[in-house]
């Protein structure tokens, strides 16, 4: 039922956020980590809907940290501590599944969050498979920009192949000597191997 995934999908989440919480913690300078708190599945065989779930419940202001839907644009998601350690999470999650899944849909009261989606592919990860659509993770692949969190974690950028050779074929260009120390450069190169030779003989 519904119900049920509801609290595999997060309590999974839980767990990865956990680990997460075990490899920033330490870190200098990281501080809080943000925490998906339990929800708890019970079955009431007496009413008509025999499954509920119950969680702890958060009081403050409700915040939606990851953009689920691409038409939303949400300024706390980028401009709070908590919208960037959450986004630093996804990361992590998507780099540490070799992004075969993601964590979306991160939302709750400052650090606790609640009520969060996982993406996968379509075959999706270790025999789990999320709630979400796979969309999500080319989505998050487009969207997301590093941020402090992203690097004290050594995680990679996610620009495209593509952004990198522009990159670097950019760079190269700019670092070329200019053609008078090249043809400095050429007689000395082709002479050293000839040198070499003589002396052995």
């Amino acid at each position: 039922s519904v119900v049920i995934q509801e609290c595999h999908v997060q309590n999974t989440a839980r767990e990865y956020a956990k680990l997460y919480a075990a490899e920033a913690e330490p870190l200098e300078g990281f501080g809080e980590v943000p925490e998906i708190i339990p929800i708890f599945l019970i079955h009431r065989p007496a009413n008509n809907i025999p499954y509920a779930t119950v969680e702890e419940e958060l009081v403050g202001e409700f915040v939606k940290y990851s953009v689920k839907d691409g038409k939303e644009v949400n300024f706390l998601r980028r401009d709070s501590e908590a919208g960037q350690k959450c986004c630093t999470f996804q990361h992590w999650v998507y780099e540490k599944t070799n992004g075969n899944l993601l964590v979306t849909d991160l939302q709750g009261v400052g650090m606790k969050l609640t009520d969060v989606g996982i993406a996968t592919l379509a075959k999706g990860y270790k025999g789990f498979k999320g709630n979400c659509s796979f969309s999500f993770i080319e989505q998050f692949k487009a969207l997301h920009q590093c941020n402090e969190y992203c690097e004290m974690l050594g995680l990679k950028s996610l620009r495209t192949t593509h952004q990198k050779q522009r990159k670097a074929t950019s760079m190269k260009c700019k670092n070329l000597p200019n053609s008078s120390t090249v043809k400095k450069m050429v007689p000395k190169k082709a002479r050293e191997p000839r040198d070499l030779i003589s002396s052995e003989h």
